[in-house]
């Protein structure tokens, strides 16, 4: 009798479980972990890439990176970016999060739709002169630094509901507040779900944010704060990318739409994106695990 050479293919939840084993027992990373987690995750080291980045120096004791980020745009300044190294979190990290109701993503990496965002604003630089911006959930705050150095805009604040992020945030600033201008730039901790908003009611002529949307838990006080935050006079608007991600951008526009708030959707918003788009879509190795619902950042304009 023939033995059964048959092998059943791990299904994707094991592989993340083996992930997590992994990391929480502090062993050897498996010869196949590169393997696995082409399988399991739509992360992507360097997304759509934009922005051309440059590592400049890692430190492998603190588990931070010094990255140079040039902007796409003749006579814009570089702009020098603090943050983790790749794939790099510790137990600490969540234990920060359970005690501030929050989630880890804005720490363990750059996401491909902050790199949008950020792109977006150079063609758009208008839309940001001489107004009060505020990112939220920022992560390491790309986005926010571009419109701030290059849009003339009155005052851009940079938030994260994450403390460990608003430090790196705050980093951030320090190291390229010479490009600034006359542009008012500043970290803040900023929780959606927090009562007292009286300081900021009212005060932001435009909002801006990078995949927010995908916790379901976080919906209803996201949309809060946009109506909140936005000034009610004027043109004022929040701008939103964020992919679909099965339905949680739909749950998050029921929420902005119970909320009071109005919202438009836009697919192919510029064209050098819809052209990583499409490329991507046809299977460039770059994203192993590429897909439209997952990974690709809709255009969402919200106004009151």
């Amino acid at each position: 009798m023939e033995a059964d050479n048959t092998q059943t293919t791990p299904k994707p939840s094991s592989l993340r479980w083996k992930i997590l084993r992994q990391a929480l027992l502090c062993r050897p990373t498996p010869q196949n972990s590169d393997e696995i987690l082409n399988r399991i995750s739509r992360r992507t080291t360097h997304g759509f890439n934009l922005i051309p980045r440059q590592l400049l120096d890692k430190d492998s004791t603190s588990g931070d990176s010094r990255v140079c980020y040039t902007l796409p745009v003749a006579g814009s300044p570089k702009l020098f970016l603090t943050q983790r190294v790749d794939n790099h979190a510790d137990l600490g990290d969540f234990e920060i999060c359970n005690r501030y109701n929050i989630d880890n993503t804005g720490i363990v990496c750059l996401w491909p739709s902050e790199d949008v965002l950020a792109f977006f604003r150079l063609s758009n630089a208008e839309m940001f002169r001489s107004k009060r911006v505020i990112e939220l959930g920022s992560g390491y705050g790309l986005a926010g630094l571009v419109i701030a150095a290059t849009t003339e805009a009155l005052e851009v604040v940079i938030s994260d509901g994450n403390p460990q992020v608003v430090d790196y945030i705050q980093l951030n600033i320090d190291s390229n507040s010479g490009v600034f201008g006359g542009t008012r730039v500043k970290s803040m901790t900023l929780h959606w779900n927090q009562e007292d908003l009286s300081d900021l009611f009212n005060s932001f002529d435009v909002i801006v944010a990078s995949d927010c949307t995908f916790f379901k838990e976080f919906h209803k006080d996201l949309a809060r704060v946009v109506k909140l935050l936005l000034k009610n006079m004027g043109l004022s608007e929040a701008i939103f990318f964020s992919p679909k991600r099965g339905d949680s951008l739909v749950k998050f526009l029921e929420e902005i739409e119970e909320a009071g708030l109005r919202f438009s959707i836009t697919e192919n918003y510029n064209e050098e994106v819809w052209k990583c788009h499409q490329m991507f879509i046809n299977g460039d190795e770059s994203w192993p695990n590429y897909s439209k619902d997952h990974c690709f950042p809709l255009l969402v304009r919200i106004t009151l």
